[in-house]
């Protein structure tokens, strides 16, 4: 078993050594004596944080950085998005997820919750570069029965190769899956005990439409009606939800997924941040795709999370730094079930190691307020994900390869 000593660094205002045995931190506490162990990093004048969980992303959209920006959502998909995915190889999917991970590993993220397609690709790129994810299957009728059925087996048929490694049931919205498919594929997810993600509220237009179609229900309210929502479910954006769509998500226990970059990006609107407090919900943070993004960095996520909470209400006292570095780093990792999120003995070994000297973190007076308002991914030295170190010294292996890869245009 493989074990690592991080020497003299600061955890929550303490100086402590945290020994870190297999993939389980082992010993966190002062002057550890551990014998003879297989690697030392020295920590001082470092921080030991929480890494990032990114909620909610299409990882392979990497490929499509900068085509299609500034027009609304429904015109950039249907005539951009659409068509070009439609193209992608599955090398290219490949080649763009190990582009996401490099960038999601220098921006402190050990976990994307993805959905995309050629899934099996996605999970290549995973298990060689050592990071956690949940690898949505996805689903959208127009894409043909053919693939439905494919997709199905998958499912039916998937054996993890790694514990850090799962997969998820993700029919696209209620705007590209009907009723019946969208049934069909809750009780795939109850039955092999997946989570179930989707896109949910995102826009004005969806709600008109869907109101129009279902007697005036809203998204949340027509999925409640087909008996689709419980606490398996993972929403993306929920820009748009009454104070009666609160509730049945509140009482159905679904996690909530705030991409407030892409949402402002598309013009989709503000979260309800009050209305979701109020509610007690539960919410976590994500990137959404770098075509509507254009980055995978939870820093700014949630910064901008913060800030779009405050200018939307006129609170400056809405959602703190606390709240909003909850949703992304530990909020993530208790809705999917993983044993991590916390720098504590006994939990999963995921971390960063972040260096203090450096100017956006001086002076410390809150390393949580500099870490949500002030930092940027130049702080973030290494990144450590289930025991295994992905960055060290802001150097990622193979990073020159991977890049080198992608740099040709697909469009």
């Amino acid at each position: 078993m493989n074990t690592l000593l991080i020497k003299n660094i600061s955890l929550k205002n303490r100086i402590v050594d945290v020994l870190i045995e297999g993939n389980v931190f082992k010993q966190i506490e002062p002057n550890i004596k551990a014998g003879k162990v297989d690697k030392i990093i020295d920590g001082t004048n470092r921080a030991i944080i929480q890494p990032f969980y990114n909620m909610h992303t299409h990882s392979s959209m990497t490929l499509l950085r900068g085509y299609g920006d500034d027009m609304r959502l429904f015109q950039w998909l249907s005539e951009y998005i659409w068509p070009q995915e439609a193209k992608l190889t599955p090398e290219d999917i490949y080649n763009g997820t190990r582009l996401a991970i490099v960038e999601m590993i220098r921006s402190g993220t050990v976990f994307f919750l993805d959905m995309y397609w050629h899934h099996s690709e996605i999970i290549r790129a995973v298990e060689e570069m050592k990071i956690r994810a949940s690898i949505g299957v996805s689903f959208i009728e127009e894409r043909g029965k053919r693939e439905i059925e494919q997709n199905i087996k998958f499912i039916n048929g998937f054996v993890s190769p790694l514990e850090r490694i799962s997969i998820n049931v993700a029919p696209h919205a209620i705007y590209t899956v009907g009723k019946d498919l969208y049934q069909e594929l809750y009780m795939i997810s109850k039955v092999k005990g997946l989570k179930l993600s989707t896109h949910l509220a995102e826009t004005m237009q969806e709600v008109k439409s869907c109101k129009k179609a279902n007697n005036n229900l809203t998204p949340t309210e027509f999925l409640e009606s087909i008996g689709v929502l419980d606490d398996n479910t993972i929403a993306a954006h929920c820009v748009h939800l009454t104070e009666h769509d609160a509730e049945i998500l509140s009482s159905k226990g679904v996690t909530l997924v705030h991409n407030p970059c892409a949402n402002m990006k598309l013009a989709s609107g503000s979260f309800n941040v009050p209305l979701i407090n109020k509610y007690d919900l539960k919410v976590c943070l994500g990137t959404d795709g770098t075509s509507s993004n254009n980055n995978l960095s939870m820093l700014e996520e949630m910064k901008f999370a913060a800030l779009l909470a405050k200018v939307s209400y006129k609170d400056s006292s809405l959602l703190s730094a606390n709240q909003v570095f909850a949703w992304a780093t530990k909020n993530g990792a208790d809705a999917m079930g993983i044993n991590s999120g916390r720098i504590k003995e006994g939990r999963l070994a995921d971390c960063l190691i972040v260096n203090l000297n450096n100017e956006r973190l001086i002076p410390n007076n809150n390393l949580i307020s500099n870490w949500v308002y002030s930092a940027d991914s130049r702080c973030i030295e290494t990144v450590i994900c289930d025991g295994n170190i992905l960055m060290e010294n802001h150097i990622i292996p193979n990073e020159e390869e991977i890049l080198e890869k992608v740099k040709r245009k697909i469009m």
